[in-house]
């Protein structure tokens, strides 16, 4: 476990948020993310923290807000912050699910993804991350860049073989791609029926570990000691204290529709569910406490 995308989750155990609420929480790190939503399906486990356009499933609050892949390319390319143009004829090592938000970027700034760059896994030794595996991938020069999570960036950009040209979250890209998806935190409807108490306890647990993380960033090295390696978890507090901004529950109507666009653009979806059906509406009174 090395990525921070989901992080608050994480926190929400680690910091003892879940017990306060009475629950006894555990944290899996389970992969890939269609066994993770098999396993939610079929009661192997109550709740998952992953990206919102994924599951089809009930979104209880956002972890952060906005799409969180980064976009690195080989610093010897010269390429500048910004310039998808320069991706043409080069390759990319991109994960499957993710993959999609960068295609999708590519398309609305006028390139076709399929002819005009070359966009693939990067194979991953079991037990290594897919982002660790596309940052050492970049520097061995087995790829011209990567599209993944926020500890891969950190890890080329420090190594000096990285160049950022696009940190989705922050408004690079497309103008609509930042809302293309966030981190959320997922049940299922019969979950949220049977024991609507747990759910919204589990959502007070992840808004207080919100709260406590912007208060204070450098909680992150305690709330990661036990799940992240150690070269990752001294990486941990500075990437928290980046993204502690965007750690706001809410899911607006607004995120929603283009969210809904966007599983439309990717094929998840044929149609436009309406904003009750996507988030679970009875818990949006839960969500006031993070800000």
């Amino acid at each position: 476990m090395v990525s921070p995308s989901y992080f608050p989750a994480i926190a929400a155990v680690e910091l003892g948020c879940f017990g306060k609420e009475g629950l006894e929480a555990t944290i899996e790190l389970r992969f890939p993310v269609t066994k993770t939503y098999e396993a939610l399906r079929d009661g192997g486990i109550d709740f998952v923290g992953g990206a919102a356009h994924a599951p089809l499933c009930k979104l209880l609050c956002a972890l952060s807000q906005n799409m969180y892949w980064f976009l690195v390319v080989r610093r010897d390319l010269g390429i500048a912050r910004g310039d998808l143009r320069a991706l043409k004829g080069l390759r990319i090592g991109a994960a499957p699910g993710p993959a999609d938000g960068l295609k999708r970027m590519l398309v609305d700034s006028g390139i076709d993804p399929e002819r005009e760059v070359n966009i693939a896994p990067v194979p991953a030794t079991a037990g290594v991350s897919f982002g660790l595996a596309a940052a050492k991938a970049l520097e061995k020069g087995a790829v011209d860049g990567f599209w993944a999570n926020g500890m891969a960036a950190e890890i080329a950009l420090r190594g000096g073989f990285g160049t950022l040209v696009i940190d989705a979250r922050r408004a690079d890209g497309s103008k609509a791609s930042r809302h293309y998806t966030f981190p959320a935190l997922v049940t299922t409807q019969k979950w949220i029926d049977q024991s609507p108490g747990t759910v919204a306890a589990a959502v007070r647990a992840v808004v207080a570990a919100q709260a406590e993380l912007k208060r204070d960033p450098s909680l992150a090295a305690a709330a990661a000691e036990r799940q992240f390696p150690a070269a990752e978890l001294a990486l941990i507090p500075e990437l928290v204290r980046r993204d502690a901004p965007y750690y706001d529950p809410t899911i607006s109507r607004e995120t929603v529709e283009s969210l809904n666009a966007f599983a439309r653009a990717t094929g998840l979806l044929s149609g436009a569910p309406a904003y009750e059906r996507v988030v679970a509406t009875q818990f949006q009174s839960l969500w006031g406490g993070a800000s």
